[in-house]
């Protein structure tokens, strides 16, 4: 696959489209109306936007070629076609998010291992940190976690470009959503009030399949669906320093419109010595990225990262 020779832009440059006005009127639709009228308005918006934004467009289809490749050995057929499928599955994530966070119980399924490991966490009062990705609808299991009184939740993650989102759910939904700690604000006192967190039993949620802006150059190269990708060493550096038991969390939507939670473990660096961290920090990102590209492999149309992945590392921070 040829090298890209267009000017990659740093996902977090990306402006958000729409407006709040915009989106409220799609939540009070998603209420008022129902599902049906809301997944006609929903199909529109998305052709919309489908047609209109060719960055976002041309990072779907490139990412679809490469998944297409490494799951069948060759490139995709009806390119615009899948592609508006990548967007439609992205859309109903929306609506899930929103059904979530507006007290519609969606329906949810685990393995009978993946419950047990995750009420076995949570009643040893341990906390811990839980690695996720911009694959599938997180949102759900934050929403789920809202029934359990013993399972509390902070999110370190990318808010600015979601912001307009998140004031709607908070206006809309009337729900109190997680905590939430912007990744670029984290400074040593936020890393202690983070380490309380897991010594009382919580649980920090950080996504490791994105590059801050500021990152100050803390990448590592690894090979991502055919081709080497920057990945940060952030998640992995902060769960070294935390010292507790790490795990993988995702929320995948099947056909039938379920939601299957997969929770499992991952490591544990209650015992890891400084002078491995470093060490530690490569095999868990090689771990992190086999266990990501099996996902896109199961799940090719959930991975929402509509951004130029694989040549990010041609930007200049500043």
């Amino acid at each position: 696959m040829k090298a890209s020779t267009r000017s990659p832009q740093h996902w977090a440059r990306i402006q958000e489209s729409g407006t709040v006005i915009g989106m409220r009127i799609m939540v009070w639709i998603r209420r008022r109306l129902g599902r049906w009228p809301f997944r006609i308005m929903l199909g529109l918006v998305i052709a919309y936007y489908y047609a209109t934004h060719s960055l976002p467009r041309r990072a779907s289809q490139d990412y679809l070629e490469r998944i297409w490749l490494c799951r069948t050995g060759h490139p995709p057929r009806w390119r615009l076609w899948l592609g508006l499928r990548h967007f439609w599955a992205f859309g109903q994530s929306l609506m899930d998010k929103v059904d979530a966070w507006s007290g519609i119980t969606p329906s949810v399924t685990l393995s009978q291992e993946d419950r047990s490991r995750l009420d076995h966490a949570i009643r040893s009062g341990r906390g811990g940190v839980m690695l996720v990705s911009h694959i599938g609808n997180l949102e759900i299991c934050s929403a789920l976690s809202d029934t359990r009184d013993d399972f509390h939740v902070t999110q370190l993650m990318h808010t600015r470009n979601a912001r307009k989102f998140n004031r709607l759910l908070d206006r809309s939904t009337l729900q109190r959503g997680p905590e939430i700690i912007e990744v670029s604000e984290i400074t040593p006192a936020t890393a202690m009030r983070l380490a309380e967190r897991i010594e009382s039993g919580g649980f920090v949620v950080i996504a490791a399949d994105r590059i801050p802006l500021n990152n100050d150059g803390r990448t590592r190269t690894f090979d991502f669906l055919g081709e080497p990708a920057l990945f940060p060493e952030g998640p992995f550096r902060l769960a070294s320093l935390l010292r507790c038991p790490i795990y993988t969390l995702s929320c995948l939507r099947e056909s039938d419109g379920e939601h299957r939670v997969e929770f499992r473990q991952f490591d544990d660096t209650t015992a890891l010595k400084r002078r491995d961290r470093d060490t530690w920090c490569q095999d868990a990102m090689e771990r992190y990225v086999s266990w990501l590209s099996n996902q896109c492999r199961r799940y090719p149309l959930q991975w929402f990262n509509f951004f130029d992945f694989w040549h990010c590392h041609e930007l200049t921070f500043d």
